[in-house]
């Protein structure tokens, strides 16, 4: 009886109710495209392996690392493998069109990333031309690249012009892995240097180390970094997640913005639903001194107002839901995967929009279940407004 009625009141301005519902979906849509946003920057973070250690320049991580430090690396007590990046860059048809493109060791990558999956018919294509690159499926759909396609890349790190060979197209293992990289040979890129730019040779940009126990990663990096103290390119070698996330930090500010403001949403979503259940309430004081009068508590008022806005809000959740599976589904097709390389809706963000659907309902209930419980039954009946 009480689901009834609290049902029928919730419907019986449907116009209002209608309006409410969908103030609510729209902001609980706009918290979860917010959040999205969010979790997005940092899936690169979340998707790092505990068994992986970054070994960089100390200094900065702009400034490279001789070659030789490889084989010394490979020497280190619970290193089980090594292999190193050089960030390239260039110009690829559009400046405005980035994704990372990286010079790498085609012997070693796949075996410290597992996750960037290939055919073997695709790793000895890529490993057997030196001038063949791997790229990631996102941007081979993006410009309808497929293996046996060339890629002509206008050089600006790296000046001149340069020309490369598609070989393979690799898969992300999950939808948390980034599908917009470029990969080629670190010896293409060095035998040019040779050439062109001798200073710059027998360089790369930072080192990817493999470990076999992420449990010794502090004692394993402490001894990296020993090995290449007071030479003229010390080290700093750190878990891949906290290489990860100083990137993150550089835009902490834009971060904590975008989560105030998607809170401050939740809050405004309060205000809304509480406004109309005030509204409401004032308007069936009659009703529910009337309910006082032929026997009901004041818990099963509460009953009936708090179940009302939980209605609501609880339709409102669900139609934002909808509403947040749009947005993201149009951010992820349309924005540049370039910005967002992962923009997925989260298992957390699901959960939050949910719980504060629910708890939203119950506190924009607080203040009309209060009223309507303390009100005197004389009062109620003498109301008219």
């Amino acid at each position: 009886m009480m689901i009834k009625m609290m049902t029928r009141n919730a419907l019986r301005h449907k116009l209002r109710t209608i309006l409410t519902i969908l103030g609510i979906a729209i902001a609980v849509g706009a918290f979860g495209l917010l959040r999205t946003v969010i979790t997005s920057w940092y899936s690169a973070v979340e998707a790092t392996a505990n068994d992986r250690l970054i070994v960089r320049q100390k200094v900065s991580f702009i400034f490279p690392l001789p070659y030789s430090y490889r084989e010394q690396l490979l020497k280190v007590p619970g290193v089980e493998g090594v292999t190193y990046f050089n960030w390239f860059q260039g110009v690829y048809k559009d400046k405005s069109e980035f994704f990372p493109r990286m010079a790498t060791d085609p012997e070693t990558v796949f075996d410290i990333y597992p996750e960037w999956i290939v055919t073997p018919e695709e790793k000895a294509a890529f490993q057997n031309d030196r001038s063949g690159c791997i790229l990631g499926v996102d941007i081979a759909k993006k410009y309808g690249l497929k293996p046996g396609d060339v890629m002509n890349i206008e050089g600006d790190i790296y000046p001149g012009q340069w020309q490369f060979t598609v070989r393979g197209i690799y898969k992300p293992r999950s939808n948390a892995v980034d599908g917009t990289q470029m990969l080629f040979h670190w010896a293409y890129l060095d035998e040019r240097m040779k050439t062109d730019m001798p200073g710059r040779a027998g360089n790369v940009g930072w080192y990817s180390v493999k470990i076999g126990n992420p449990d010794e990663a502090a004692a394993i990096s402490e001894v990296i970094d020993g090995l290449f103290a007071n030479s003229s390119a010390e080290t700093k070698t750190e878990t891949e997640r906290a290489f990860n996330e100083g990137f993150i930090a550089a835009y902490s500010a834009i971060i904590t913005a975008i989560n105030t403001m998607a809170f401050m949403i939740i809050g405004i979503i309060l205000l809304v639903l509480a406004n109309t259940m005030i509204m409401s309430a004032r308007e069936r004081n009659t009703e529910y001194a009337v309910m006082k009068t032929l026997g009901f508590t004041g818990k099963h008022i509460f009953a009936v107002v708090s179940g009302e806005s939980i209605f609501i809000a609880i339709l409102g959740g669900l139609a934002g839901y909808g509403l947040t599976l749009f947005f993201v589904q149009a951010v992820a097709t349309f924005v540049p995967k370039n910005m967002f390389p992962v923009f997925i809706l989260s298992p957390v963000t699901i959960t939050l929009e949910f719980v504060f659907a629910l708890l939203i309902g119950l506190l924009s209930g607080v203040i009309p279940v209060y009223q309507s419980v303390k009100m005197k039954i004389v009062d109620g009946l003498r109301y008219s407004g």
